[in-house]
């Protein structure tokens, strides 16, 4: 428990030896990163243009630095929901699309911004489709059908999305309490403990029948973890204990061992569960005479 932090997450960024390499460990920021913060920033220089003008002109433009800013912070969330959605095998469609929503304030940004009067407006029209069409060309549209939900028991699959979205959720709301405690290396804790625990969403996903046996998993023992997380970060801010903080990196380990053992045994009764069913299809194919006994 004294053991100092350490590992690839870690702030002097060395690994410890025998370290299992992160599943995630490959996964690069997003490379839509430099343009959100151009799209966040543009739209500034219209609040100031705006002053100097006329009340309505003023309402113009700030109505389209306001459509401009709220667009890049839309976009910005539906690149969030669109990598999640990516990551995992089993997953819904977004229920808002961000990503499109975003692309039509821009539009209409863009034509308010560009519009000069009454007799602008067909010019600002046309700007405003470009620049919406623009948008979506480079960053493209929200995912529009379900994932993994195909072929297969709707009813699990729901059970699962649903199960691994309330999960998600707890991981959220313990990175945000993390956070309080103003330490890097234990957001870096938090970080390799929410990994682990990926690792097992993404074994229920590619079983859902494995989602009874896990759901304790994902439901009390990251809501045991989150509130943990939250004691912990209000104590060790106000202290910054040695001690308090040799605790929590305890019961994270603790934690991490027993999400991997659970997903181990979740990994050998799905291997038993195909054992069986080749076994009972060779039977048959055997009884039928199409299969030639060894």
């Amino acid at each position: 428990m004294a053991k100092r932090f350490g590992g690839e997450f870690s702030p002097d960024g060395r690994s410890q030896p025998g370290a299992k390499p992160s599943p995630l460990a490959s996964a690069k920021p997003s490379r839509h990163r430099l343009r959100l913060l151009i799209l966040f920033l543009l739209p500034l220089p219209l609040l100031f243009l705006g002053l100097g003008k006329p009340p309505l002109a003023m309402a113009v433009d700030f109505t389209a630095a306001a459509a401009l800013i709220l667009a890049a912070w839309l976009l910005q969330e539906g690149l969030k929901a669109e990598n999640a959605f990516n990551d995992r095998k089993i997953a819904r469609r977004p229920a808002f699309p961000r990503k499109i929503c975003a692309s039509v304030l821009t539009g209409i940004g863009i034509a308010l911004a560009t519009m000069d009067g009454l007799s602008g407006i067909p010019g600002a029209a046309l700007y405003g489709i470009v620049g919406g069409i623009l948008h979506s060309f480079s960053f493209g549209i929200d995912p529009l059908r379900d994932k993994g939900m195909e072929g297969i028991d709707t009813f699990q699959t729901e059970r699962v999305a649903t199960a691994l979205d309330k999960a998600e959720g707890y991981l959220a709301e313990m990175k945000d309490a993390a956070l309080r405690a103003g330490d890097r290396g234990v957001m870096a804790r938090v970080d390799r403990f929410q990994t682990t625990a990926r690792v097992m969403f993404r074994t229920v996903e590619e079983d859902p029948r494995d989602l009874s046996a896990a759901r304790k998993f994902l439901g009390i023992y990251l809501v045991a973890a989150r509130d943990a997380t939250v004691k912990f970060a209000d104590l060790f801010a106000q202290t910054r204990d040695a001690q308090t903080l040799a605790d929590y990196d305890a019961l994270l380990t603790d934690l991490e061992a027993s999400f991997e053992a659970k997903r181990e045994r979740l990994l050998v009764a799905d291997r038993s569960d195909l054992d069986i069913e080749i076994e009972v299809l060779r039977d048959r194919l055997k009884r039928d005479g199409l299969l030639i006994n060894d």
